[in-house]
């Protein structure tokens, strides 16, 4: 399964091809070259170590609140697996 996840880019290294990006509190190098005119403020998602889009702050919201939700129900699904065993 691949999974790509929203980040925020805090700023662009001089070459122009990499980006720092801020990822749920979490701080990568991404290789942005994939994208167009990427800027610091920009939403991306990234995947493997490359920012494949950019997407607006809303669709970033919306897709991390439900990766959020998504990690509480398979931590209580887990809990419950647990206490069946």
């Amino acid at each position: 399964m691949c999974l790509a996840i929203p980040g925020r880019i805090t700023a662009i290294q001089a070459d122009g091809r990499k980006a720092t990006v801020d990822l749920a509190g979490n701080t990568l190098t991404v290789d942005v070259s994939l994208i167009e005119a990427p800027s610091p403020g920009d939403w991306v998602i990234v995947h493997a170590g490359f920012a494949l889009e950019k997407l607006d702050a809303e669709a970033a919201r919306e897709t991390l609140a439900l990766a959020r939700e998504l990690s509480r129900e398979f931590a209580e699904e887990t809990r419950a697996e647990g206490m069946r065993q």
